[in-house]
């Protein structure tokens, strides 16, 4: 039976998390496992009024197929905020409306990557990427980061080694470390990346949720010409939407465009108007400024209680914004062995083995502090650090 399948499917794993989430189910596990935001940040009253006006004001426009780019008023919302943020011109032309940027990833691979072409992977990298490119057979190699961003000489040499196609980066909070590039890691993997010819993916769809220090300006702004800049409404509107984005300079658009043709048509146009209804009535700013404060709160309430519960020896990352952090444990001991004792003291996270495409990553793991409370994180740190003890032979 298998010989009916594409060889392609062999190669592409599947997703760890998504297997893991399936054992976190049970409302008894304190679960630090899923990317998920904190459901009391949906905006639901103003989404049900946003609903309501688009049905009043669009009806059946709004329930009609739609252009393959997206709804434009959306897509120059896009535009403008790039502009404001970080004074980067961006023509909404540039913008193609997705299925969350798990999506723009997708399409990604299907407009610029062919079999054996090489990738060149953050390590550890974001697993859903790592997922999707797979799909379309790519050689990865991966360069570690440092606490600042990439080894930019590493990268430097790796890059002299012969072409890399593509590199993807998430350098804001990134997904799973929760490191962020520093204003010169930026500037010069961009010089880097120009130098090779290497085309940039930087997704970046946690960047409106920094809690600590000054916002940067993305690696795109210093690398325009060749860069493809991703971008999600789910972080800090609902993740239910599946509403992101793909902004990429024009010579590449029409490839996107006709890429989502193939895949879907066009993504949900009343999804659109409703985010689009929502973003002209609604304080953004504020809404996003109370995600910060909360996200500021469980990432502190998650370390103290690491430095309070688990054993001197573990270290962490301590991120200045996003949804994770990442704890790497003692020489000797394996995260993927400490989760199936972690799931006995009713706490899980996500081992850090899938997140490297090199087999290495074994003592490490990814913490998410987004979507529990603050009282079940200090109770569910508490419990791991139970389970991390258990293993030293010390608990």
């Amino acid at each position: 039976m298998e010989s009916c399948f594409a060889t392609r499917m062999a190669t592409t794993p599947a997703s760890f998390i998504r297997e893991i989430l399936q054992v976190t189910e049970d409302p008894g596990i304190i679960s630090f496992a899923g990317g998920l935001p904190h459901p009391e940040t949906f905006p639901v009253a103003e989404m049900a009024e946003a609903v309501q006006q688009v049905l009043e004001r669009f009806g059946n426009r709004a329930l009609q197929y739609s252009t393959t780019e997206g709804y434009r008023p959306l897509r120059e919302f896009i535009a403008e905020r790039y502009w404001v943020r970080f004074g980067m011109t961006v023509d909404p032309e540039q913008i193609l409306i997705t299925n969350g940027s798990q999506q723009a990833q997708d399409l990604v691979g299907k407009v610029l990557l062919n079999a054996g072409d090489r990738v060149v992977l953050e390590r550890p990298a974001y697993l859903g990427a790592i997922q999707a490119f797979s799909l379309y057979e790519p050689a990865f190699t991966s360069v570690a980061l440092e606490e600042d961003g990439v080894d930019l000489e590493r990268l430097g040499d790796v890059l002299a080694e012969g072409l890399a196609k593509l590199m993807y980066t998430v350098p804001n909070f990134q997904n799973p470390s929760g490191i962020s590039y520093s204003r010169e890691k930026r500037e010069g993997l961009a010089a880097l990346l120009r130098k090779a010819g290497t085309v940039l993916v930087e997704d970046d769809p946690y960047g409106e949720l920094r809690f600590r220090g000054e916002a940067l300006p993305p690696v795109a702004s210093f690398y325009p010409e060749r860069t493809v800049l991703l971008g999600s409404f789910s972080k800090i509107f609902s993740p239910g939407m599946r509403l992101g984005w793909v902004c990429a300079p024009q010579f590449m658009m029409r490839h996107f465009t006709v890429a989502k043709q193939a895949t879907d048509l066009h993504t949900s146009a009343f999804s659109q108007y409703v985010l689009a209804q929502y973003l002209q009535d609604c304080d953004l700013e504020g809404h996003i400024a109370a995600i910060r404060a909360r996200y500021g709160l469980h990432c502190d309430t998650m370390l103290q209680a690491i430095a309070r519960y688990c054993p001197p020896e573990v270290r962490c990352t301590r991120p200045d914004g996003g949804m994770f952090l990442w704890m790497t444990l003692p020489e000797g001991l394996s995260a993927t062995a400490l989760f199936e004792i972690a799931i006995k003291e009713r706490v899980a996270f996500v081992p850090g083995l899938p997140f490297f495409v090199d087999g290495s990553g074994q003592r490490c793991m990814r913490l998410n502090f987004s979507n529990a409370s603050p009282e079940r994180i200090e109770e569910g740190v508490q419990c791991l650090g139970r389970a991390i003890g258990r293993m030293m032979g010390t608990g």
